[in-house]
């Protein structure tokens, strides 16, 4: 069974990865090849369509982070975590909740993402 705070740790870091090459390979050592991303706003499968997201995040937000928000909550093969995404030294405009589920590879299979705070 996964260490979910590791595994929270190491999705956030592959969030914030700003080199796409070394993105891709974080999303791909973590996500399941059919893994998926769904929020308010997204809905895609697979690492490249994932890396793709977070490359786009990262375009509408230069120069902001992710970073976790509390504990990681988790039992069986599911884990809880909130985050906030803003620059490194102020306020982050943006706010959410992720639940991630695993395969018995410890690998991730989906994320449903919940946005509780984005800028107007």
């Amino acid at each position: 069974m996964s260490d979910f705070t590791d595994l929270a740790r190491r999705y956030i870091a592959a969030w914030n990865e700003t080199d796409p090459a070394s993105r891709h390979g974080r999303v791909a050592a973590l996500w399941a090849a059919d893994g998926s991303y769904v929020d308010p706003l997204a809905d895609v499968t697979g690492p490249d369509q994932i890396t793709a997201l977070i490359g786009g995040v990262h375009e509408q937000f230069p120069g902001f982070e992710f970073r976790l928000l509390g504990d990681v909550d988790g039992h069986h093969r599911q884990a809880r975590f909130r985050w906030e995404l803003g620059p490194a030294d102020g306020p982050a405009p943006v706010a959410g909740f992720d639940v991630v589920t695993l395969d018995a590879q410890d690998r991730v299979t989906s994320v449903l993402g919940f946005l509780d705070r984005v800028p107007g």
